[in-house]
């Protein structure tokens, strides 16, 4: 089992380890529901650092990504960093990922923990007749994430340039003290504004331990991976294993605003023909009225039918009431259309619904 080069410091904060994707990650320290409202009203860090970096570099690497990706990268500016989908043939998502435009030539890929051995494969076999020059940097980087609407404030202090001229979705390469080539980007997986750092293992303690050393003022939290899923539920952000797979494809999932028919790309005649013949389910959010927690693969039901299942849910600490995202027949999706859960052999009455769940 891997350990990032925070394992100390989570063990020292009183962090609850458990396995994920290979690594012993913090699921909690303080509880989810504190952590959480700590993210969202004011501040809080997370070692995301099991995630994977890929870099590609070369004359063709704007073209190859451009054909393994679904989303426009050929109009993608330096120093932006873009949400896109890696596609099979049957335009099913191998993974969700966010690209980064370095240079004309180089970019940085970050793709999910538990993916980073298949889409490594997937990319090395794609870059055949690309011959662009890859590597695979993800058990020598670091990523934390410092979100929450005080991350601004906190993070000046420890910048020398105007965070606030910095665009969502946007990125630089920096200092932080006095450690260099540090990537800053305005991203995150929590809904609450914020950043996410990246940098060699080596300078991981430092940063960590400047962050928390300015963060006193903020009452800056160590936040564990049960949060980060609380919060990217309420905002609607799909969780790859969950509420993506390779069995579902980017129109199904609500993702046709990163997938750009137009160009050609890995798995679009597939997709194309899928919205010909009619897409037959879609990712929908929904929220309980009565007292229930739904969880993965629970069925969901209309006029004693199912027509579909959950694929992902909790208890939203900031609603107090039970949400979750499932793919359910496209003649059921419409806003305010009426379900039921079943759980724990009752059924339970939910809504569908818009998301983001919460207002941030």
């Amino acid at each position: 089992m891997k350990k990032t080069s925070l394992f100390r410091q989570h063990v020292e904060k009183g962090a609850k380890m458990i396995p994920f994707s290979g690594f012993l990650m913090p699921v909690q320290y303080d509880g989810i529901n504190i952590e959480h409202q700590s993210v969202r009203e004011n501040v809080g860090l997370f070692d995301v650092s099991h995630m994977g970096e890929f870099f590609v570099k070369g004359n063709n690497a704007s073209h190859f990504l451009d054909f393994i990706c679904t989303n426009d990268i050929k109009n993608l500016a330096i120093g932006k960093a873009q949400y896109n989908c890696l596609t099979n043939e049957n335009g099913g998502i191998i993974d969700d990922l966010i690209v980064y435009k370095l240079n004309n030539q180089e970019f940085m890929l970050v793709v999910n923990a538990a993916n980073i051995d298949k889409d490594w494969e997937w990319i090395v076999k794609q870059n055949e007749k690309f011959e662009n020059k890859i590597e695979n940097k993800s058990d020598s980087m670091s990523l934390l994430a410092l979100q929450g609407p005080k991350s601004y404030e906190l993070l000046q202090k420890i910048v020398d340039f105007d965070l606030r001229k910095m665009k969502n979705y946007s990125f630089v390469n920096s200092k932080i003290g006095s450690l260099e080539n540090i990537i800053i980007s305005t991203t995150g997986y929590t809904g609450s504004g914020g950043f996410e750092i990246y940098c060699d293992n080596n300078n991981a303690v430092e940063i960590w331990n400047l962050l928390f050393k300015f963060g006193k003022e903020f009452n800056l939290k160590p936040i564990g991976l049960a949060a980060r899923d609380t919060l990217r539920l309420e905002m609607g952000y799909c969780l790859y294993g969950n509420d993506l797979h390779e069995n579902i494809n980017p129109i199904e999932a609500n993702l046709k605003w990163i997938t750009k028919l137009e160009k050609n790309f890995i798995g679009c005649n597939s997709i194309k023909s899928s919205i010909k013949e009619g897409v037959k389910k879609r990712l929908v959010g929904f929220k309980l009225n009565e007292r229930g927690i739904p969880r993965n693969n629970y069925k969901i039901y209309s006029d004693g039918k199912i027509i579909g299942e959950v694929s992902s849910g909790t208890m939203s600490p900031t609603l107090k009431i039970g949400i979750g995202l499932g793919y359910i027949n496209t003649s059921h999706c419409a806003i305010n259309s009426e379900i039921k859960i079943e759980i724990r052999k009752k059924m339970v009455s939910g809504t569908v619904v818009q998301t983001p769940f919460v207002n941030t």
